[in-house]
């Protein structure tokens, strides 16, 4: 079905005038629904934040423990020349 096909079928739902009937149930149901999905959505973002938090804390640790700003010294020495 291409969109026009879609808008004609639109047009002639709303030219009835007549609204389906809805199930009394229904309502409570999505507001039932509804409110599963937000405290899904709530539990994975704070999860999200705590995975975050400790990737940031475990990075930090990482970083002072070893350094990874400071040169790591040589471990050879340069040959000895001219001596």
């Amino acid at each position: 079905m291409n969109r026009g096909e879609r808008e004609a079928a639109v047009r002639r739902i709303m030219e009835r005038g007549v609204a389906a009937p809805v199930p009394p149930d229904l309502y409570g149901d999505a507001v039932r629904r509804g409110d599963r999905l937000l405290r899904h959505r709530r539990l994975v973002r704070r999860v999200l934040w705590l995975l975050v938090w400790a990737a940031a804390v475990a990075f930090a640790v990482w970083a002072a423990d070893v350094q990874p700003w400071v040169e790591s010294p040589s471990e050879t020495t340069p040959p000895l020349t001219g001596w």
